[in-house]
Parts: structure tokens; sequence; C-alpha cells
């Protein structure tokens, strides 16, 4: 399969610093890789209704819903770009993931078993220069990607707090230069790791 990068914009703040360090590290990508872009504040995805229990999963077939799933099953690598909102990733990524819970239980999707393989990317700006204080992040991406079967690239780290700061943050910009160059491990659970 053709690689194809979804990204998967999710900040409050149009050009960002986690979109331009994203933008940064999608530049390095060969040109015959597809690029996707999807922002989130341009395509709001509403809250995640849990009906495990009490109906079956209709798959969308318009709105924000419907073309994030049409592009998460396109797509071989799934960047999530999140700022570091408290800690973790913002409230538009975890609906976008929230929504995967629907999508693994929509008849006639094989949501899991077809995205089993493929990898998921992380890239946050924080504005904090301790980086261990974005190891949330990183962990609800790792834990999403381990539970999926699928391979996970790790986060790409920038620091930045007003418009453009990260673009002064050189060693984030040597990171990204390589980032998605890198051989994706299979994403495993922290207990599996021993």
């Amino acid at each position: 399969m053709t690689r194809r990068f979804l990204f998967v914009l999710a900040s409050s703040r149009p050009d960002g610093n986690t979109e331009l360090l994203a933008r940064r590290a999608a530049e390095q990508l060969p040109s015959d890789v597809e690029q996707q872009w999807i922002d989130l504040t341009a395509h709001p995805v509403p809250d995640f209704e849990d009906l495990r229990h009490d109906s079956d999963h209709v798959r969308p077939t318009e709105g924000p819903v419907a073309l994030l799933l049409d592009a998460t099953l396109a797509a071989t690598d799934v960047v999530i770009a999140s700022p570091l909102y408290w800690y973790s990733v913002s409230a538009q990524a975890k609906r976008y993931l929230d929504h995967w819970s629907g999508w693994l239980r929509t008849p006639g999707l094989d949501f899991k078993s077809t995205m089993a393989g493929r990898t998921l990317w992380g890239v946050t700006a924080l504005a904090h220069q301790e980086p261990e204080v974005a190891d949330p992040l990183a962990g609800t991406l790792n834990n999403s990607a381990a539970y999926m079967g699928m391979c996970f690239g790790g986060v790409l780290l920038g620091n930045g707090s007003r418009p453009g700061d990260v673009l002064k943050d050189t060693d984030a910009l040597a990171r990204a230069k390589t980032f998605f160059a890198r051989e994706a491990p299979l994403a495993r659970f922290p207990y599996e790791a021993a």
C-alpha cells in the first residue's frame, strides 16, 4: 500500500505552533506520499454518544464524522497534531479518538483489523521546558495504537506558547527533519514492555 498520511489538526488556534511543527515535519516526506489535512475546528466533530449497549452503530455517510472515518480508513499513517492541553490531547483530538469506539462497533467496517499494522504519530507543542509533562499525551496515543494493533511512531515535541514560538525551537525543527523517516515499532502497552 502506498503511504498516505492523514494529519488531524486538533488545536483551538489556526496556524498554531503544533500545526507549524507538523507542517515542517510533513515537508520532509517524499513527494509521492499523499497527505490529507483535516482541521477539526473547520470540521467540528460532535461529542461521541456511546450506544454499544443500546443500538447498532451505523456507518456515517455525511458530515465531519464521515469525512474523518473515510480519511482514517484510507490512511497508512495517522498524525494527531494536538497541542498539550492540561497535559494531554485537546478536546478536539479526544472527540476524534472517542469516535474510534463507535467505528469499532460499526457492522461491516472491521475498523480494528483495517487499522492494525498502520502507524499512529503525534505532534505537539507545549509551553513547558520539561518534556516529561507531555507523557500523558504520549501515553494516550501509544495506548490507543497498542489497543488497535498499530505501530506508534512517537511524539514530535516542540516548545512554544505565543504564535510562532516553535519556529525558534531549533532542536524541534531538527527533529522534524527526520521524524517521519524513522521506523515505527508495533505499539505496546507499558505492562507489555517488560
